[in-house]
């Protein structure tokens, strides 16, 4: 091993990974929730459902479209001030976490409203005409419904993620693209940049395997 990747210490790709592990898990619990909020107020607030509102709809919608709208890597310059107040640092792993949260929560919410759409409305006006509550129907039809659309989503949304973690890294967030980038481009050593990616590959490819796992266990048709 030392002789095909002599630039390579398996114990810093070890820490980097370990960062981009951190940074990602956290962020898509994180993007999960806020997803799942911002996704069921569009799909409420939208027209002939339980909460019509058109102003409502335009705003969270107009939010979701101009921070979804954004390159991460832009998002990223733009919420340094912000980064700075929370976490009071703009280098590490901690420091990547609200950029990612803010850059993948928009998009995640357009693909839950997507997903409580295609929710027969048959069912959601049955369960209304028996005189349900709206939590009732939020977690008793609206999430159950669309749980495995849910879960693919959150799949696509998880290897955003660890492609946005990269980006992160370039600016000194710490991960397998800080790795890749400081250890491996501006220093010339191509096997750490591969090692990297190679890591990151993988990284992707079992998430996806576990996504597609837990969706097909739970789509029933």
């Amino acid at each position: 091993m030392e002789k095909l990747f002599p630039n390579v210490k398996w114990e810093t790709i070890f820490e980097a990974t370990q960062e981009t592990l951190y940074m990602t898990a956290v962020s898509v619990v994180a993007t999960f929730i806020l997803g799942l909020l911002l996704g069921l107020v569009l799909f409420l607030t939208s027209k002939g459902n339980l909460w019509e509102n058109k102003f409502i709809n335009s705003i969270v919608s107009s939010v979701v479209n101009i921070f979804r709208s954004i390159p991460f890597i832009i998002l990223i310059i733009l919420l340094i001030p912000f980064t700075m107040f929370i976490i009071k640092t703009m280098l590490g792993a901690n420091a990547a976490l609200p950029a990612l949260i803010i850059g993948a929560a928009p998009f995640y919410a357009r693909l839950v409203e997507i997903a409580l759409r295609e929710i027969d409305k048959g069912v959601i006006e049955a369960t209304r005409a028996m005189g349900a509550k709206t939590s009732t129907i939020i977690f008793k039809v609206l999430i159950p419904e669309s749980l495995p659309a849910l879960v693919s989503g959150i799949t696509v949304t998880s290897i955003a993620l660890v492609g946005y973690t990269a980006m992160a890294g370039v600016v000194g967030a710490g991960g397998l693209g800080n790795l890749a980038y400081l250890e491996g481009f501006q220093r010339s050593q191509n096997d750490v940049t591969f090692v990297a990616t190679i890591t990151i590959l993988i990284i992707v490819f079992a998430i996806q395997f576990l996504g597609d796992f837990i969706t097909n266990k739970l789509d029933k048709r």
